[in-house]
């Protein structure tokens, strides 16, 4: 079963939605619009609730969850919800050692560096993470006919911070690893499949309509890596949810090269950042999918006209496109007016009204 699939039995109450149709290909009313990090700092009502709660604690109150995820869609009027999580929830879920530090990210304790290191990573169960299925369940009663996309870290970003100890500038503990143990590394990438799989399961399973996997740092790789060390173990995921017909979405950013790999792991959305055309990155990609993006996040420093221009010229780029869901090439920077995001929600809508 593939997201061009009726799912079995009773198609959901999101399944007409003009985001499902697009990642399906389908003819829409009007290009759908979401961003990523749509729920998060550039909120002041997210700051208000936020005040005083450490991320990843945030993460396991269902409830702040629910409304968080929320806040995005009355505000901006957006066509779909990400749930908001951070994609080490599942590593701290199963007892990995590590915290998200203000101004850094994601800090891990203990740096996978060896073959006892890899212990850390036992398999993860739905019980871990209680939290996500009972805030899901919250947000889809209330969502309604809107999507909620799940989401999850792909094995490539989470070693990443599992090998460098944290962000990484060039990787050089994970190329280390990866080029110096190539068996460490797969046995690795494929526990960290084995994880990402659960929990893309866990998300589904209580509701969500579509997933996403982010390959944030996987754009530091060549094509050859990519294919050799990492493409195995992504497809391995993408393949653990195929049966649930629900659309897989796959991004990365700094990925222009990688742009048809992304695709073949599985993908029925191929994510794009804004350093490509969308008319290129569908050459790149080849047919078959949809494509999401692709404005540059910057841009909506500067004034509404000069934001208008640029969005038109991704919507011209992307007028000859089997589907397009219209979104950033990157996350919403958090020093972004909300009012801004209000105002290219309704000219996208607008402009594509068919």
């Amino acid at each position: 079963m593939n997201a061009n699939d009726r799912p079995l039995g009773q198609p959901t109450a999101t399944y007409e939605s003009v985001f499902m149709k697009a990642c399906r290909r389908e003819s829409v009313q009007h290009t759908p619009v979401w961003f990523m990090r749509q729920a998060g700092r550039s909120l002041p009502e997210y700051r208000k609730v936020r005040e005083g709660i450490p991320m990843l604690e945030s993460c396991m109150r269902p409830e702040l969850v629910a409304e968080i995820t929320l806040q995005p869609v009355r505000r901006h009027n957006v066509d779909a919800a990400i749930y908001f999580s951070d994609i080490v929830v599942p590593l701290k879920a199963i007892g990995v050692d590590l915290d998200i530090k203000p101004g850094v990210g994601p800090v891990v304790e203990n740096p996978i560096r060896s073959r006892a290191d890899l212990a850390q990573l036992r398999d993860l169960t739905p019980e871990d993470v209680s939290y996500v299925t009972e805030a899901i369940g919250l947000l889809t009663a209330e969502l309604g006919e809107t999507p909620l996309i799940g989401f999850a870290g792909a094995p490539f970003t989470l070693a990443s911070y599992l090998v460098e100890g944290g962000p990484s500038r060039n990787h050089e503990h994970t190329k280390a690893l990866m080029y110096g143990d190539p068996q460490l590394w797969a046995d690795l990438l494929d526990r960290l499949a084995e994880i990402t799989a659960t929990f893309l399961k866990v998300q589904i399973e209580a509701g969500a309509s579509a997933v996403q996997l982010f390959d944030s740092w996987v754009g530091a790789l060549a094509p050859a890596d990519y294919r050799r060390s990492v493409m195995p173990a992504s497809t391995k995921v993408f393949q653990a949810v195929e049966g649930y017909g629900v659309p897989r979405i796959h991004f990365g950013v700094g990925t222009g090269e990688l742009l048809g790999l992304l695709g073949e792991v599985g993908a029925d959305v191929v994510g794009v950042d804004w350093r490509v055309p969308l008319d290129e990155a569908a050459r790149r990609v080849g047919p078959g999918k949809a494509l999401q993006g692709n404005l540059d996040p910057a841009v909506l420093f500067s004034s509404t006209e000069a934001v208008e221009t640029k969005t038109q010229e991704v919507l011209d780029a992307a007028a000859g496109l089997e589907g397009h869901i219209f979104n950033l090439g990157h996350g919403v920077l958090p020093s972004t007016d909300p009012d801004a995001l209000t105002r290219l929600v309704e000219y996208v809508h607008t402009r594509t009204a068919r």
